[in-house]
């Protein structure tokens, strides 16, 4: 079996698909984040960024200072803290 170098863990997103999106000429940061649903997971990004401009780097011959980032968002409908520290009332 053929092993599979996750690179975006919140979408289990691998390697392989990244170099494909790239190959489809998806090879901004932008357009590759739409295309893939990479580092749109609850880490957005800070677990698989650095890994994706790696890549990308590396097949377009850019450096990642003219790749750039991508835009990290907040949740939607962002929870305060406190909701979550109450647990479950009895």
């Amino acid at each position: 079996m053929k092993s599979r170098k996750i690179v975006c863990r919140c979408e289990d997103i691998t390697e392989e698909e990244i170099i494909h999106a790239i190959e489809e000429g998806y090879d901004d940061i932008e357009s590759l984040k739409r295309y893939t649903g990479a580092t749109t997971g609850a880490c957005q990004g800070k677990g698989c960024l650095m890994h994706i401009l790696r890549i990308l780097s590396q097949k377009t011959g850019k450096s990642p200072e003219e790749i750039g980032i991508t835009t990290q968002r907040p949740p939607v409908n962002p929870v305060p803290f406190y909701v979550l520290a109450e647990g479950e009332k009895e």
